[in-house]
């Protein structure tokens, strides 16, 4: 039985031998909604009582932001619905006061008719004021969702590159996510805690002025009740949280069985049935946990039940004897039954709501800690002009390290990017290429040395100038899940433009066949989760992003710089070749296009190339300059060409062939 007075804990769940030898344990997510699962496990009665009037406040500051006019309503509504519980107990006082007085049934009625009367009245404004209520915490609740979430939204897209690359604040970004939803939800649980706490106090009045001694008797009755509300809750809680896990892990075996990607090995391998075997045996431990948790909770349902019984026995009988003693009345006793119950229950249900919003809270200190982290590292704004004619963009000696590694991804790198010029960076996967170019564009900002764009250094520019001077395509471009004419046109979303605009930039990319094939043209949804919508291939996805580097390129209106890292992953040698040379085309006398690449079919043809290695600039020059030097460029560029000699794979016997000796 002492169990039952105790802190509710949660325990490590027992692992199923299957969850053990696919896992290594138990499955438990790691994302932002997951952050405080076990919020609801931090409160007792007493610090959820003291927690109230901090939570409540900081949802009321939020939604007199949102609009005031509602929050007044919120509030007049609540009080006056308070006002109406503590004019209906004092009705129902005087309605017994008639029924029970002395004189005939007809006089005591008539008696009984202007209370009666009155508590209809209240009854009728007390549900218009609830609707009232209602209505206005409705429109609170979407507003402040949408200004919570505008938030965090603007906050998110205004901080530094760097800071999205950091494992720690990616993390406060994932966390804060689901503060705007909990910040809509404590407004119907704010709601739902004033009303509680209102007629918690109107009730407590009214007893009071009927018999002071009928105060602690509420306390009496509702002290248990509340406590077993929060047990029950908790308990609850534990159960779900621990049996869900089991549940989590035998759904992820159920999705891998029936995915697409999973299908052929599924087959091939056999894995189905073995898959199988360990869901059944997942299932039957989460079915064992659920229900050994149910059992528990059943009996702590009881023990509350049983002390509040034991608390409203000794209730009555305290009252049977103010009654009888004559220091009560029997229409006050009556009345005191109704109020006692209706406080105890009111109780109850203002525990719950606290736990409530003591869960979601957590989540809005989260979406709160993330603005400021979030404008502590936000881009600045502002800045000096960018000339409109820049010569050439110069990196002198840029040094840069990532937050969470020991080594430089560049180390006192140099080079310059002329206008009108093709320049190639190579290198082997991991040299540097992609932080070199992040740099280049202003995505980050060197930790060392400097970069000017014609005579002006980055670090004192406007930098959104900067980005609109910088042509992008990647070989992680964004797949965007809308029409292919606005993947395209989101190369420069902020100019309209009809599909007979976008058209040169199709044709230009090669992705005329690609449109060709699609249900809808330029207006096929490219999203295969969603009816009616196309999917593309690497390869098709490569010309569309093309097609979107064109539009922004004939659309800047100044000097720029177009930056292609790795574009041709995905397509085949012909392709890839076609792609290069348009690429290359794009660079005229107020544009610089640079090519990010490792493999070394498409750079002979630059201007300049710039070989990296390890954060290092090891060698620059033209591609026969280079290979006349011979030194890592011309190694690379042999050790690729020889792929495609004719007699590459006679230099390597087969596997099968016999041993022939050697005979010289």
């Amino acid at each position: 039985m002492k169990r039952y007075f105790r802190r509710v804990t949660m325990g490590e769940p027992t692992v199923s031998t299957a969850e053990d030898e696919l896992f290594g344990g138990p499955l438990r997510y790691d994302t932002g909604w997951a952050e405080h699962e076990r919020a609801w496990l931090d409160l007792t009665m007493v610090t959820a009582i003291r927690a109230m009037p901090r939570l409540i406040g900081g949802t009321l500051r939020r939604a007199w932001v949102a609009d005031r006019s509602a929050l007044l309503a919120v509030g007049i509504s609540e009080i006056g619905q308070g006002i109406a519980a503590a004019v209906s107990l004092l009705a129902v006082n005087a309605v017994m006061h008639a029924l029970l007085g002395g004189g005939a049934p007809v006089e005591r009625l008539n008696a009984a008719l202007p209370a009666l009367i009155v508590g209809a009245i209240v009854a009728v404004v007390n549900a218009g004021l609830a609707g009232w209520s209602t209505s206005r915490a409705g429109r609170l609740e979407p507003l402040v969702e949408r200004i919570a979430t505008t938030e965090y939204l603007a906050a998110s897209t205004a901080v530094e590159l760097e800071a999205i690359e950091e494992p720690e604040f990616r993390r406060l970004i994932d966390v804060a996510q689901q503060g705007a939803a909990s910040a809509r939800r404590m407004i119907s649980a704010c709601v739902a805690a004033l009303n509680g706490t209102i007629s918690l106090i109107a009730t407590a009045g009214v007893l009071t002025v009927l018999h002071p001694t009928l105060l602690p008797m509420l306390l009496l009755i509702a002290a248990p009740r509340g406590w077993g509300a929060m047990r029950v809750a908790q308990e609850r809680y534990v159960s779900v949280m621990t049996w869900v896990e089991h549940l989590r892990a035998s759904r992820l075996i159920g999705n891998l069985l029936t995915e697409r990607s999973a299908a052929q090995e599924v087959r091939i391998h056999a894995v189905g049935p073995f898959l199988l075997e360990k869901y059944r045996d997942m299932a039957a431990s989460a079915e064992a946990e659920q229900t050994r948790l149910a059992n528990g909770k059943a009996v702590t349902e009881l023990v509350a039940a049983a002390l509040s019984g034991l608390a409203m026995v000794g209730t009555y009988a305290v009252m049977v004897w103010l009654v009888l003693a004559g220091h009560m009345s029997l229409a006050v006793a009556g009345t005191a039954v109704i109020a006692v119950r209706s406080g105890s229950a009111s109780l109850g249900a203002l525990v719950m709501n606290i736990n409530q919003l003591h869960e979601e809270s957590l989540y809005v200190q989260d979406h709160d800690r993330f603005l400021v982290e979030a404008a502590r590292r936000a881009i600045p704004t502002g800045g000096k002009q960018l000339p409109a004619h820049i010569d050439r963009v110069v990196l002198d000696k840029v040094t840069y390290r990532y937050p969470d590694r020991d080594a430089p991804a560049l180390d006192g790198v140099s080079l310059t990017l002329p206008m009108g010029s093709v320049t190639a960076v190579v290198g082997e996967n991991g040299s540097g290429k992609s932080t070199l170019m992040k740099v280049l564009a202003g995505l980050l900002l060197p930790h060392s040395g400097t970069v000017h764009w014609g005579e002006a250094e980055l670090s004192g520019l406007d930098r959104a100038q900067v980005f609109s001077r910088v042509a992008l395509l990647t070989q992680d471009f964004q797949r965007w899940p809308v029409t292919a004419a606005l993947n395209i046109r989101i190369g420069r979303p902020d100019r309209a433009a009809e599909h007979e605009e976008l058209q040169p930039s199709v044709d230009y990319a090669g992705a005329s066949p690609v449109i060709a094939t699609l249900p809808h043209g330029l207006r096929t949804l490219l999203a295969r989760m969603f009816r009616g919508a196309s999917e593309l291939s690497g390869g098709e996805w490569q010309k569309i992003g093309l097609a979107r580097t064109h539009w922004r390129t004939a659309t800047c209106p100044a000097d720029s710089v177009l930056i292609v890292d790795e574009p041709t992953s995905a397509l085949d040698p012909e392709a890839e070749i076609a792609a290069f040379d348009r690429i290359r085309r794009l660079a005229d006398a107020h544009r610089a296009v640079v090519l990010v690449t490792h493999r070394m079919s498409g750079v002979r043809h630059a201007d300049t190339i710039y070989v990296l290695n390890q954060g290092r600039l090891t060698e620059h020059g033209s591609h026969d300059e280079l290979i006349a030097t011979d030194g890592r460029y011309a190694a690379m560029f042999r050790t690729q060409a020889a792929q495609y000699a004719p007699d590459f794979r006679a230099a390597v016997p087969h596997p099968s062939a016999p041993h022939v000796p050697d005979r010289s």
